[in-house]
């Protein structure tokens, strides 16, 4: 059986989340133990924390939202890619430098965001490493279906909103808040199963690498 890396986020109370955005709350709202017939959990939570998909919906007015997907871009041979630490704006020459190949449709860049999750930060850091629009201009010239990074935006707190809409218009899943400390650059398959919400702007999903 292949290898299977789990890349997605832990979902608890107190996890790292955007800045404004409410918590997560997991609370028990029935319990054997007080005498109820079974134990159940409810969970309230907003559809960008943890490891989730933005559908164009998020940044674009009239676009489509999540469910509207084909899980076919989500599904399938992916190549991580190693963005260098010293890097804080990723831009098209960064990208140039990490060796895309040219079949890639799935891609997942690893940076400096990856160690964050090793230090088990729990606060939002703002000075985290993201793709500007220089730097989506050039992902959307490259046939992908879906581009993913390992912090809670695909792009920047200064370049925040253009690089999402630019790659949205062509219609490719984003993928964010991945956890790739443990994965080396080099090509997998991916498998990102997104919850099947209706009509909204995003969904946590569960992803997982197998070499």
């Amino acid at each position: 059986m292949n290898k299977i890396i789990d890349v997605t986020i832990e979902i608890k109370e107190g996890m790292i989340l955007w800045e404004g955005d409410g918590g997560v709350r997991i609370q028990q709202v029935m319990t054997l133990a007080k005498g109820d017939p079974y134990n159940l959990t409810r969970l309230q939570m907003s559809v960008h924390q943890g490891t989730h998909i933005d559908a164009p919906l998020h940044f674009l007015e009239h676009g489509g939202s999540t469910d509207q997907f084909s899980l076919s871009s989500m599904i399938g041979p992916a190549q991580v890619v190693q963005i260098n630490h010293e890097v804080d704006f990723i831009d098209q020459s960064a990208l140039e430098q990490c060796g895309i190949h040219s079949d890639t449709r799935r891609l997942l860049i690893k940076t400096r965001n990856s160690e964050f999750w090793k230090n088990r930060d729990k606060t939002f850091r703002r000075d985290f490493c993201g793709v500007n629009t220089d730097g989506a201009r050039y992902l959307s010239k490259l046939g992908l279906e879906l581009v993913g990074i390992d912090y809670l935006s695909i792009s920047p707190l200064s370049d925040l909103e253009e690089p999402h809409r630019i790659l949205m218009n062509k219609g490719i899943v984003i993928l964010e808040t991945l956890n790739l400390g443990e994965v080396e650059p080099g090509f997998y398959n991916l498998y990102c199963l997104p919850l099947k919400l209706v009509g909204t702007e995003g969904s946590p999903a569960r992803v997982i690498l197998t070499d």
